[in-house]
C-alpha cells in the first residue's frame, strides 16, 4: 500500500554482524605470520575473555557446541548419566548432552523469563543425575544462585550454557565468572570470531582437562589419556575474537539502551522481564504475543522489519529427540512460550530512527 512507512524506510534485518577494518587486519596479520591453527592468538584470546568475564580460566574451542561437550566432559558426565536441562532452547543445549552418551532430562521454565525453573531441579533429580545445566536465554541471566544452591546440596556439577550471555551479569557477578560456562562466538552471537566457542571456569583441573580434550585427548603430543577430539580453535578466529571483545562492552550497552527504547515504546505485547540486580545484554529482544504471533510477523515482514521465532518447537517435541527416546513429559510453560515469543531486531547497528520504526511497526499491527 502507498501509505505503508515501509516505503520510504530500509529494510531492518533481525541480526547484523557487525565486522570492520580492524577483523580484516587481524586475520590478515595472521595470514602473513603462517601461524594459523591454534596459536599465540588463540592463548591471548583466552586471557582477554577471563579477564572481561572475571573467571582466571578460559579455553577456546571451535564452536559453542563444542564448549558444551568439552565442558560436560571435563565435568565427568558420560554414559548412564543424566543432566537436568530446559525443554526451551536451541537443539544443541540436549544434544550436547547426548554426544557425551548421557541423557538430558528436562524441567520446565520459569514463567517470568522462561530459564530453567530451579524450583523444579529437585524432584527431577535421580541416583543418575550427574550435572544440570541451564541456559542464559537471550542473554538473561537464569536464577543461577538457586540453582547453585540445588546444585551444591546434591553435588552436582553446575555447567552453565551462555552462549547467549557475554557480559551478563548476576548477583554482582559476569556470568562464567563462578563455576563453569560455555559461550558462543558464532557470527550473530553480541560478538563473534567467525564461528567458535569458549569456556570459562574457576576449577583448574577442569581448565587443564577441557584443554586435552579439545586436542584430541592429548596434554602431550602423541600421548592420548582422555577421549577427544580436534575442537581447536585456529589464530584467524581468535584474531577476530580480540579484536571483537574490544567493542563488546560498547555494543552491548548499545543493545541495552535499544531493548529500554523499545520497551518503552511498544503498547500491546508483552516486553522482556529482567530481575532486579540482573544485567540482561539482550542477544535477542524477545516479546511474547497474545495470539496472533504469524499474522504480526508476517505484518513485520511487509514493513521490513526482520523477526525470528526463538524457539518454535520445544526440545522435548523436536522429532530427533523423539526418535532417540528423550522427548517424553508435558512443560506446559516452554509449550506456551513456543506459541508466543517472537523476536525483535536489537543489534547495535540499529539507529534511534530504526527502534522508533520498529515499535511503530508493532503497535500497528497489534492495536
Amino acid at each position: 500500500m502507498s501509505s505503508n512507512p515501509a516505503a520510504t524506510h530500509p529494510p531492518i534485518p533481525i541480526a547484523k554482524p557487525l565486522i570492520g577494518e580492524e577483523e580484516r587486519a587481524a586475520v590478515m596479520d595472521v595470514l602473513e605470520s603462517g601461524q594459523l591453527a591454534q596459536g599465540p592468538r588463540v592463548e591471548a584470546f583466552e586471557a582477554a575473555f577471563a579477564a572481561y568475564i572475571g573467571a582466571p580460566h578460559a579455553v577456546a574451542v571451535n564452536s559453542g557446541t563444542a564448549a558444551l561437550i568439552v565442558a560436560l566432559q571435563a565435568h565427568g558426565v558420560g554414559r548412564g548419566d543424566e543432566v537436568i536441562t530446559t525443554p526451551f532452547s536451541f537443539i544443541a543445549t540436549a544434544t550436547s548432552i547426548i554426544a557425551c552418551g548421557a541423557t538430558p532430562v528436562f524441567v520446565d521454565v520459569d514463567p517470568f523469563d522462561l530459564n530453567l525453573d530451579p524450583s523444579l531441579i529437585e524432584d527431577a533429580i535421580t541416583d543418575a543425575t550427574k550435572a544440570v545445566l541451564p541456559v542464559h536465554l537471550y542473554g538473561n541471566p537464569a536464577r543461577l544462585s538457586d540453582i547453585r544452591e540445588v546444585c551444591e546440596d546434591f553435588e552436582l556439577a553446575l555447567i552453565e550454557d551462555a552462549a547467549q550471555a557475554h557480559g551478563a551479569v548476576h548477583a554482582g557477578q559476569r556470568i562464567g565468572g563462578i563455576g563453569t560456562a560455555c559461550f558462543s562466538l558464532y557470527p550473530t552471537k553480541n560478538m563473534t570470531t567467525g564461528e567458535g566457542g569458549i569456556i570459562t571456569t574457576d576449577d583448574a583441573g577442569v581448565a587443564e582437562r577441557c584443554r586435552i580434550i579439545r586436542n584430541h585427548g592429548q596434554g602431550e603430543r602423541y600421548l592420548h589419556t582422555m577421549f577427544g577430539l580436534n575442537w581447536r580453535m585456529q589464530d584467524l578466529n581468535a584474531a577476530i575474537g580480540l579484536v571483537q571483545l574490544g567493542h563488546l562492552e560498547e555494543w552491548t550497552l548499545r543493545r541495552i539502551a535499544n531493548a529500554a527504547r523499545l520497551s518503552a515504546l511498544l503498547t500491546h505485547v508483552e516486553t522482556p522481564r529482567v530481575r532486579e540486580g540482573d544485567r540482561h545484554v539482550f542477544h535477542q529482544y524477545t516479546i511474547r504475543t497474545n495470539g496472533g504471533r504469524d499474522v504480526l510477523q508476517a505484518g513485520l515482514k511487509d514493513a521490513g522489519v526482520g523477526s525470528a521465532v526463538h524457539y518454535p518447537i520445544p526440545l522435548h517435541r523436536q522429532p530427533i529427540m523423539q526418535e532417540m527416546g528423550f522427548g517424553e513429559g508435558t512443560f506446559p510453560v516452554a509449550e506456551a512460550a513456543a506459541e508466543s515469543v517472537l523476536s525483535l531486531p536489537v543489534h547495535p547497528s540499529l539507529s534511534d530512527d530504526d527502534v522508533a520504526y520498529i515499535a511503530e511497526a508493532v503497535n500497528r499491527l497489534t492495536s
